[in-house]
């Protein structure tokens, strides 16, 4: 019987031990002696001298451990966020992942941006809390925080009593899969079995407590993975998944790949796109830190680097393989390169290029207009890192000039491009529907076009073009995206058509199209996560909107607030730094890229960019045809009076199309989803009209002893609209103002309404928070989530006051802040108020009582013995926490009794 193998990653946040986990499987494993430590720079994964000096990893590494049962390819990858596309590539080749998470730290941005990326690829995680030796470090308080905020199916597999003998244990285990939980119902126990499968099908994730650094819990983090982790499913069909390029030191070029099906033998022929060259596999090596085993052949299930190959990447799918997931990571900023004098330009360029094959995302570009070379980047650490390589490596001394903002572009409507390429003995013509995508959905390509038209072959060689570069846009000549291009028509020549031509037409198909269309510049957008002292919630929303960012509603537990949100990269700047700064390090700002949106300052951008699509010699939108037995150059808004093939397919206007109204409102739909309607100058002015509104509904519905009778303005005692008194007190005016004539009453009426008694309107005002800290079921719930408890008081008062007359208005104090404003908005039959920014419900409830003591009956629910004080004096009653918990429970208790007797 085969020992089963299985490819793990181990994933965390910068300095969450994640490296220190690593060792001490190593050392589980015999791999190891003696366990090595980052801080000593002695680490067996860490072997590349950046690496040891900085103390963090920067390149994935790999090594080969056995155990009893099973063999395990671990792979460490970094977790600094600015080398987090090399993690992610390694996310396509995992069979499962070992999520390392800081006790003291809990769940972090980064961690969150993790958590996102394994239900991106599917990768079954298992959770290892580490640093579980530093005080104060609560295991139970640490599982119920990672349910709530990464999955409620995490369940603790470290404690005695987690065993398949507790009852309580397989009942948290049933929970994760209806079927398991419907046969656990009908008496049939959870097996091993139904474990592992939910793990696989990630609909459960163990959770395992200990330190790495003491070696603590790692035996039972061993065994839950010998026991549930299952290989996966392999063919006799040969595939590969490539995740990784990179040179060895004698420079000899590494292909980094799993291998997902069949059998790799050394001299065989590699599977290669239609287009590539054949190339044969060189060496088979099998790596374990610096060092590696050379073979022969290598089996399904296993990671190798392979030498030979010169025209891979890193994503490739080879053979059987299917194509990953579309990478989420993308680097925002972009970077001139900075090539000193004497240095020889095509060298850096070449250079570039080879670590361009190692870090696809550096995206290195060369403006043939300005003689400028750029790279983008994932932030200053990499920055430091490449120019310390392009020293080390290639003995060129390179700088990077300032970050600058690297925007996309898309489309608003549908359109047609249109590609010819026909110089003498050359033939190819393209038609591509291009259509706006989804707000984040890149580029999708497909083909709708008949064999009769165009041969399948050539079709696929339309496809691979569209795929194998980045498109521009013609707006900033930035990287288009959120479209998709579909195939419609195109023609081949018996003869004269050569793959290229498909390249060309193409090329130029998609640029055509770009130039017919309507642009829209995107920019990029952060989602945020800030947890900062209560006190500092008015600055940093004041400080988000002012970056034209918008923030979501805060919670906390009263002392710590979460804020999360969404702000423009191009506006964000170090402000998670400022956030640290003004909180006096209370404070931090996790940031994580949402996504693109359009862009608020596009027209300036623009301006600013000076890029002429027609100057752009890489990006032609012009076609080719042949006249006169010469190759003659057609301008792309000329071009198609010159078209051979009629797809059919209509636009009301080719040139400059705005796009029919429906594809308009269509387009902005989609954003509106992502961002507002309005400038924050139209919805400063918004919220002023709000907060008018507001005024009316305080002054005319919070009079009204129910919602069912008329309300009266407090503006006057007394209101002159018909139905109502007039303002000298008596009916006649009122009924002449109805009717318009000098209709008199009778006597008996005149005599019963002569003196019209102004019956006192009834409030109760309620502290919020008070109250939630002052009852016990509360109270617990607000150390689990403020919010829910918050919900719950607001759904309690509700059921409450449906018992009662008057007006109940529940207060909570800076909570809910929108702009600064405040917020007023009815629950069923009581009104919710969140104050205004750093106003406390003390101060909003004395202010209210103030104004309605002289013609309401005002009662204050608040144990604050300061507050009693002063409403008493203001002429309210008071009511304590106690007894309004004891009024609503009366309450029910009442409606349970009619219920009861309704019954009966």
């Amino acid at each position: 019987m085969s020992v089963k193998h299985l490819t793990t990653g181990i994933l965390a946040h910068v300095d969450a031990g994640k490296t220190t986990l690593s060792e001490c499987l190593l050392y589980e494993s015999g791999k190891i002696r003696k366990l090595g430590r980052v801080d000593h720079g002695d680490a067996y994964l860490d072997t590349d001298v950046m690496e040891k000096e900085r103390g963090i990893t920067i390149f994935s590494k790999q090594a080969e451990l056995a155990f009893d049962d099973f063999s395990l390819t671990l792979l460490d990858t970094p977790g600094h966020a600015d080398f987090s596309p090399e993690m992610e590539r390694v996310l396509q080749v995992l069979d499962y992942a070992v999520l390392v998470i800081s006790a003291p730290d809990r769940v972090t941005g980064q961690v969150r941006t993790l958590w996102k990326l394994l239900n991106h690829y599917g990768v079954p995680a298992i959770i290892f809390v580490n640093k579980m030796d530093q005080p104060g470090m609560d295991a139970a308080e640490i599982l119920a925080e990672l349910q709530e905020q990464l999955d409620s199916h995490c369940v603790d597999f470290f404690g005695e009593a987690q065993d398949l003998q507790s009852e309580e244990y397989r009942e948290c285990l049933a929970v994760c899969d209806d079927d398991v939980l419907e046969r656990y119902l009908e008496g049939t126990d959870v097996t091993e079995e139904d474990i592992a499968r939910m793990i696989l099908e990630r609909k459960l994730y163990p959770v395992c407590f200990g330190s790495a650094l003491k070696n603590q819990g790692i035996d039972r983090l061993v065994e839950m993975i010998g026991t549930y982790a299952c290989p996966p499913a392999v063919t006799e069909e040969f595939g590969a998944k490539i995740f990784k390029i990179s040179h060895d030191e004698s420079g000899a070029r590494l292909t980094w790949m799993k291998i997902t099906g069949g059998v790799l033998k050394v001299k065989s022929v590699f599977p290669s796109k239609e287009e590539r060259e054949p190339e044969k596999i060189n060496q088979i090596r099998v790596y374990s830190g610096s060092s590696f085993e050379q073979v022969q052949e290598i089996e399904a299930g296993r990671i190798c680097a392979v030498t030979g190959l010169t025209g891979t990447y890193a994503g490739e799918a080879v053979g059987a393989e299917k194509e990953s997931a579309k990478a989420l990571l993308q680097p925002v900023f972009t970077s001139e390169v900075i090539i000193p004098a004497g240095e020889d330009r095509s060298a850096v360029i070449r250079n570039l290029r080879l670590l361009e094959e190692e870090e696809p995302m550096l995206h290195v570009r060369v403006d043939e207009r300005t003689g400028e070379v750029n790279a983008q980047i994932m932030g200053q650490v990499q920055t430091e890192i490449l120019r310390r390589i392009c020293r080390e490596r290639f003995g060129m001394h390179l700088d990077f000039g300032p970050s600058r903002i690297v925007y996309k572009e898309t489309i608003r409507s549908a359109v047609e491009g249109v590609g010819h390429y026909e110089p003498l003995r050359h033939y190819a013509e393209v038609h591509l529907l291009m259509e706006p995508g989804e707000p984040g959905s890149g580029l999708e390509f497909g083909s709708a076009c008949s064999t009769d038209h165009l041969a399948l072959n050539w079709q696929r060689l339309v496809l691979t073009h569209l795929e194998e570069r980045i498109h521009r846009g013609v707006l900033t000549g930035a990287e288009i995206t959120d479209m998709k291009i579909t195939l419609i028509g195109g023609r081949a020549h018996e003869k004269h058509t050569e793959g290229g031509d498909f390249r060309q037409a193409t090329y130029r198909a998609v640029r055509q199209g770009l130039m017919s269309a309507r642009n829209v510049l995107l920019e990029p957008i952060y989602d945020f996560r800030a947890e900062i002292p209560a006190e500092n919630i008015g600055r940093l929303i004041t400080d988000i909107q002012r970056m034209d960012g918008r923030t979501d509603a805060p919670g906390g537990d009263g002392k710590t607030a979460v804020i999360t949100g969404s702000v423009p990269a191009a506006t964000l700047g170090d402000y998670p730094a400022t956030v640290v700064s003004y909180t006096h390090g209370q404070g931090h700002m996790f940031c994580t890229l949402k996504g693109y949106e359009p862009a608020r300052d596009a027209e300036e951008i623009i301006k600013a960019s000076a890029y002429d699509p027609d100057a752009d010699t890489e990006q032609p939108s012009a076609s080719v045809f042949c006249s006169h037995g010469a190759g003659m150059l057609v301008p792309w808004d000329k071009v198609r009076e010159y078209m051979h093939v009629d797809t059919g397919w209509t636009d009301a206007e080719y040139s400059e199309s705005e796009g029919s109204e429906d594809e308009v409102q269509a387009f902005d739909g989609a954003w509106k989803k992502r961002k507002p309607e309005l400038s924050w100058e139209e919805k400063e002015k918004a919220r002023g009209r709000e907060e008018e509104e507001l005024q009316k509904i305080f002054e005319k519905t919070y009079t009204g002893s129910n919602w069912r009778t008329p309300v009266r303005s407090r503006q006057n005692d007394y209101s002159n609209e018909p139905g109502f008194w007039s303002k000298d007190g008596s009916l006649e005016a009122a009924e002449k103002a109805k009717t318009g004539a000098g209709t008199s009453v009778g006597k008996e009426e005149k005599n019963a309404y002569k003196k019209p008694v102004k019956i006192r309107e009834k409030y109760l005002l309620v502290d919020g928070y008070n109250m939630i800290f002052s009852w016990e079921e509360l109270r617990s719930l607000a150390a689990v989530n403020i919010d829910a408890a918050r919900d719950r008081l607001i759904e309690i008062l509700a059921n409450y006051h449906g018992t009662r007359e008057g007006s109940l208005i529940l207060v909570f104090d800076a909570y809910k802040v929108h702009g600064g404003r405040g917020q007023v908005y009815p629950y069923n039959n009581i009104f919710v108020v969140f104050t205004k920014e750093k106003e406390t419900a003390d101060a909003y409830i004395e202010k209210t009582v103030h104004k309605l003591a002289a013609n309401a009956d005002i009662t204050v629910a608040t144990s604050d013995g300061l507050e009693q004080m002063i409403i008493f004096g203001d002429g309210a009653r008071r009511m304590s926490a106690s007894e309004l918990a004891a009024a609503v429970e009366l309450s029910a208790k009442e409606l349970r009794e009619q219920y009861l007797k309704k019954d009966d």
